[in-house]
């Protein structure tokens, strides 16, 4: 569909034939087609009138987001393509609008996705009715259910990774405005089962594994529990990792969703201990022990588990062994105990892990109901959602699938009810005649199963509740005499000939003919499983258990309140449930969703055929279809159908003015429809056969290109035109300007020429007048250049005797002077920079001034230099002679030295003042510090370094800790002798003591420091100062140390560095110490 366009109906560019009514012919393989294609251009939903079909993708679709939410909110049924949030919003509407209440049926086979499409619905509901935060936090609340509930009462089966293991009403409560005001959930017939046993290729409840994979190691130890699944007998490991779910991210999902629903987190706690100890109960093993009377009695193998099992609950270890052990019957005043055999005991075991876990699943249900449950008392609207376990049909088929079936006949039974009795009042409302329709009513099985006299489940009960010997045996004999004449009843030892030939029958088992399809039961188990039964010595042992969750899961182990009565049966108990159920749903408006599996490999792009035909088959889809047909396949109201054809007539093109019935009435006489293809209700018009609205919809598509065409040209028309008007209105300004622009150019060129001519007379005048001033002046000049040679004629005639002694020289004298003169002002104009490094000076005039030029060069030189040192303050004076002093000692010597020329000489790097890590140190030295220097001190023995703290004072040489600041050496300058290094391009020396001296006990030091240069020149200049003699800086690759009594020579060689450029010392003999330097 183009970006810009705007569905206004399903019938708008769809795949296929998006309402199943509208299939033309109808058949199975027809049927089957269309949907196949939908599915392959993932158009998963198709209608059947208001009925919604929906074919699992098993992948995620880009058609749940919040656009996808607002296009379908308040908008017809039948506006927009198919769609599960079409017909929320329907039903939605009509429970705010209407005040009608509201019932989601959404039924299928195990995999089909009711799960799913019961999330959807429940989103849909939550995202267009009202805000608020408490009307936010009711929405919260009622959608973190289904996590918890999924989490307990879902597992991985060979058809769906997240089956519902239970069946699952919700009643979600609204106000007049259509704000939801909290829920309320039932549930039916946990498959409790599966908490001890799971069939091949199929995991346990989810929440085991959640526990297991996302719980923290604190918890697990809390619980008893190990990561290991294999741990535990009652999870199964051939399928305990499912390919795309995360258990562990589940299991913060589900904490997070508790926290939400209103769990406090002790209670959150108290479930996981159940859950806990339901995983080690099945860890329990028994043995066989003789006793004397000859019979076996059962003991526990391990009592390891058996003791945590016990902390967890709060359980005297003592009371559930013996629970475990015997069994104790009452009979009026009467109690007999009896010993348990290994496989009684193994029953006691999972019949307690069922019955606990199916109990803590009710209390978890009723727990949620509690925290969503309506506050308010007034009236309310209901919409119930029903997500209900699909039909089954497995290789093995026992109780739980005979009672599932059970509830899917009802399910259909209904459906087919309340279909046939909406479409009837429809026809009554809309005052149309009614036509009969044949369908299959499976009223017969429902009437097999349930019926009180000879139904399945009350000769079960009946069973279970006769004295003697009661086994699964007994049950199908039972069957095979009541039911044998049953056309829907099928079993190997039945009485009826037809099926003595039978071989795909076996002995144990009998067949029922379901709507959906044949089914064979297993009978092994239906007794056991029916009656349900728990000792009342573990109901007892569980009631005085200290953990007040499991005690209050087993009130009928009050010795108090003992009750002698049997329990109802679990079929009786489900019986019961499922007709509350449908007597719910029949007060309430249905709305239904049929949800298809299209391939058993629950993989994406494949559509099963066969697959798909059988469930089509058995939901009765085709039948469906039938009915919504039998009478008229399509039908509409007025308005809309006005809306969509107007245009097929003159008269109702392109407005009608007059009531919506009767443009249609003329629209369909102008069609020439025939009469007998549609009739007029009393809001909707009805047509019989889709031909014909395939006909109106061709016809509107022709209309529509025609109409297409017709907006072109008038649109293109219109488009010239206007091109044109704008064409010629730029055309005039175009001329307008251009004129304008013409008169100006030739405006401007006379001006031009104008001011040319002008500009022409005004230079010759002006040349004339300049000749004329020129010549008046010429004149006075000539008069007096005349008048001067004359004057001077006559004065060097008069003086002539004068000037002839002297002339050359004081003409020689003036013109040196004047040169002299010129040559300083020059220089003055030309003087170079004050900078002392600015070498610039302006050359030379005249070769009679070289040495003059030169002096004054040196002058000016030495006078910018003191301006430059008149500006230093004292320390820079004193920076600048230790810097001078340093050029002396080391320039042109010292490999080391440039690097030191453009660094301040600091000497107090550490700061000793400042930092209360030194104060012991600086209370030990009175005198003032020149230096203060981390330097690495060489090791005479072995050449290894250790960083020591290089104080210089004025008198003293002092060596401290670095880390405790306790001076370990103290050398006078006075004894200090020579300092030795190298010319390369390192950092260590030698420091040489005076030979007898205390401080020379050791031998001399050996150094390496960053700062060489800056602590050798002021080492110098400090001994220089007190001393009055010179120290010696001795440079040289080689030279000799004393230490203690002999004489050791320290050679520098070239080495890589594995520090860097600090110095590596070795010591190779007592003779020689090896620098490695880089």
């Amino acid at each position: 569909m183009a970006k810009m366009e705007v569905k206004t109906s399903l019938l708008d560019n769809m795949i296929g034939v998006g309402d199943m009514v509208l299939l033309e012919p109808l058949n199975e393989e027809t049927f089957i087609n269309n949907l196949k294609k939908r599915f392959d251009h993932s158009e998963i939903y198709t209608y059947i009138g208001s009925v919604v079909i929906s074919v699992n993708p098993y992948r995620s679709l880009p058609i749940y987001s919040p656009e996808k939410v607002e296009e379908y909110r308040n908008r017809n049924f039948y506006e927009l393509s198919p769609h599960i949030f079409a017909l929320s919003d329907e039903a939605y509407r009509s429970l705010r609008d209407q005040d009608k209440d509201q019932c989601i049926l959404i039924t299928g086979e195990s995999g089909a996705g009711k799960t799913e499409a019961s999330k959807l619905v429940m989103s849909y509901v939550a995202a267009v009715c009202g805000k608020g935060a408490e009307v936010n936090q009711v929405k919260e609340q009622l959608l973190q259910s289904n996590p918890v509930l999924e989490a307990f009462g879902n597992a991985k089966t060979v058809r769906n990774d997240n089956s519902s293991r239970f069946g699952k009403y919700m009643d979600i409560e609204f106000d007049f405005k259509g704000d939801p005001l909290g829920g309320v959930i039932s549930n039916y017939l946990l498959e409790k089962s599966r908490v001890v046993k799971q069939p091949r290729g199929e995991r346990n409840f989810h929440v085991f594994y959640q526990l297991l994979s996302g719980a923290s190691e604190e918890l697990l130890n809390k619980l008893k529990l190990e990561r290991d699944f294999s741990r535990y007998n009652y999870l199964s490991l051939d399928s305990a990792k499912v390919n795309g779910v995360d258990d562990a991210a589940n299991f913060r999902t589900v904490r997070n969703a508790m926290q939400i629903v209103g769990f406090m987190d002790h209670e959150a706690e108290s479930v996981l201990a159940v859950v806990a100890a339901v995983l080690k109960l099945g860890n329990i093993e028994f043995k066989p022990e003789s006793r004397v009377n000859g019979l076996d009695e059962s003991k526990i193998k391990d009592k390891n588990e058996l003791k945590e099992i016990c902390e967890l609950t709060g359980i005297d270890q003592s009371v559930l062994e013996r629970a475990f052990s015997f069994r104790t019957v009452e009979a009026k005043q009467e109690k007999v105990s009896t010993t348990l055999n290994v496989a009684q005991a193994y029953y006691a075991r999972d019949a307690l892990a069922k019955n606990l876990y199916s109990r803590l699943f009710s209390w978890l249900v009723n727990r949620i109901n509690e925290s969503i449950k309506a506050q308010t008392k007034v009236r309310k609207k209901v919409m119930g959602v029903l997500d209900i376990y699909g039909f089954e049909i497995f290789e093995d088929n026992s109780f739980e699938q005979f009672i599932i079936n059970y509830c899917n006949e009802k399910l259909q039974q209904i459906f087919i009810e309340l279909t046939l009795k909406e479409e009837q009042e429809e026809y009554i409302r809309e005052d149309i005649e009614w036509t009969h329709i044949d369908y299959f009513n499976n009223a017969i099985i429902c009437d097999l199963i349930e019926n009180n006299t000879n139904g399945i489940l009350a000769m079960l009960d009946e069973e279970c509740l006769r004295p003697g010997t009661v086994t699964d045996e007994t049950f199908l004999e039972k069957l095979n005499q009541v039911c044998a004449t049953h056309q829907h009843f099928e079993s190997r030892m039945s009485k009826c000939s037809r099926f003595l030939n039978d071989t795909s029958l076996p002995h144990s088992c009998f067949r029922i003919q379901h709507y959906a399809g044949k089914v064979l039961y297993q009978v092994e188990g239906f007794v056991d499983k029916n009656n349900d039964l728990l000792y009342r010595d573990l109901s007892q042992a569980m009631w005085k258990a200290s953990h007040a969750l499991i005690k209050s899961l087993f009130p009928e182990g009050n010795p108090a309140k003992i009750n002698l009565k049997r329990p109802p049966t679990a079929g009786s108990q489900f019986k019961a449930s499922v007709a509350t159920l449908m007597k719910n749903l029949q007060t309430k408006n249905p709305n239904y969703i049929r949800c298809i599996k299209p391939n058993d490999k629950k993989a994406a792009h494949i559509f099963n055929e066969a697959l798909v035909c059988h469930q089509i088959r058995y939901l009765g889809l085709l039948e469906n279809v039938r009915v919504r047909r039998a009478g008229y396949a399509f039908r509409q109201a007025y308005e809309p159908c006005l809306e969509r054809y107007k245009m097929l007539c003159k008269q109702t093109w392109p407005h009608w003015k007059g009531p919506a019935r009767s443009g249609v009435e003329v629209l369909f006489n102008e069609l020439e429809i025939p009469v007998e293809e549609y009739s007029f209700g009393r809001s909707k018009i009805f047509i019989r056969n889709p031909r014909t609205l395939f006909k109106l919809e061709d016809l509107r598509k022709q209309r529509l290109e025609d109409l297409a065409t017709l907006i072109q040209k008038i649109y293109r028309g219109w488009k010239c035109r206007t091109h044109f008007l704008l064409m010629k209105k730029s055309q005039i300004v175009i001329a307008a300007w251009y004129r304008r622009y013409a008169q100006q150019k030739r405006y401007q060129q006379t001006k031009s020429s104008a001011l040319v001519i002008q500009s022409y007379i005004r230079g010759w005048k002006a040349r004339k007048i300049l000749r004329e001033l020129k010549h008046q002046k010429r004149c006075k000049e000539a008069v007096t250049t005349i008048a001067a040679y004359w004057h001077g004629t006559q004065v060097r005639r008069e003086y002539r005797k004068f000037f002839r002694a002297n002339a050359g020289k004081k003409i020689y004298e003036f013109t040196l002077q004047r040169i002299v003169q010129k040559y300083f002002l020059e220089m003055k104009s030309k003087m170079p920079s004050l900078s002392p490094i600015d070498k610039n000076w302006p050359s030379r005039p005249y070769l009679f001034l070289d040495s003059t030029h030169k002096e004054l060069k040196r002058i000016f030189h030495l006078w910018r230099c003191k301006k430059y040192r008149d500006q230093f303050t004292d320390q820079q004076k004193l920076i600048y002679e230790e810097k001078l002093e340093a050029s002396e000692l080391f320039k042109d010597k010292k490999a080391l030295y440039p690097s030191s020329v453009g660094q301040p000489f600091q000497g107090a790097y550490l700061e000793i003042n400042k930092n209360p890590k030194y104060k012991k140190l600086k209370d030990a030295i009175e005198e003032k510090i020149i230096i203060a220097e981390v330097v690495n001190k060489i090791n005479r023995a072995n050449g290894k370094s250790t960083s020591r703290i290089f104080l210089l004072t004025n008198n003293n040489l002092l060596l401290a800790d670095q880390k405790s600041g306790q001076i370990k050496s103290e050398v006078p300058l006075v004894d200090v002798t020579k300092v030795s290094m190298s010319s390369q391009n390192d950092g260590f020396f030698a420091v040489h003591l005076k030979e007898g001296s205390e401080a020379a006990s050791k031998g001399d030091f050996l150094f390496s420091s960053d700062h060489l240069i800056e602590m050798a020149t002021k080492l110098y200049r400090t001994t220089l100062s007190q001393t009055k003699q010179k120290l010696n800086i001795e440079i040289s690759d080689e030279f000799l140390v004393q230490f203690r009594q002999d004489k050791v020579c320290v050679k520098f060689i070239q080495g890589n560095q594995k520090n860097g450029s600090v110095p590596t010392c070795k010591r190779k003999n007592n003779r020689l110490l090896e620098v490695a330097v880089p």
